[in-house]
This record gives structure tokens, C-alpha cells and sequence, in this order.
């Protein structure tokens, strides 16, 4: 998930991702998990405000 991410998101290739040091890696890993949760928090709302819409 996290090379698929990085790849896509952050134009990370999955070797260079790979060859960050452990460190660097837990980091983007951590932002990376950080950055879908908000993004499902994002989704949940639009889709509340989606639903009031159509009362």
C-alpha cells in the first residue's frame, strides 16, 4: 500500500522508497497514513453534506 501511495502521490519510485533510511521511510510511512485518514475524513463529510442536499 505504502510504495503504491508513495508512487502514485509523491512520485516516489518503490526502489528509492526502499532505500531511504529506516527513519526517513517510518516517516513518510506515518504521513502517508496520516494523509488517508484525512482524506476518508474528507470523504464521510462530503458525502453527510451530499445527503442533506437531497431532503
Amino acid at each position: 500500500m505504502y510504495a503504491h501511495y508513495a508512487l502514485h502521490r509523491l512520485k516516489i519510485l518503490p526502489g528509492q522508497l526502499l532505500a531511504l533510511p529506516r527513519r526517513e521511510r517510518a516517516f513518510i510511512y506515518a504521513s502517508i497514513d496520516l494523509q488517508i485518514e484525512k482524506e476518508k475524513k474528507e470523504a464521510a463529510k462530503a458525502k453527510r453534506r451530499k445527503g442533506k442536499k437531497g431532503r
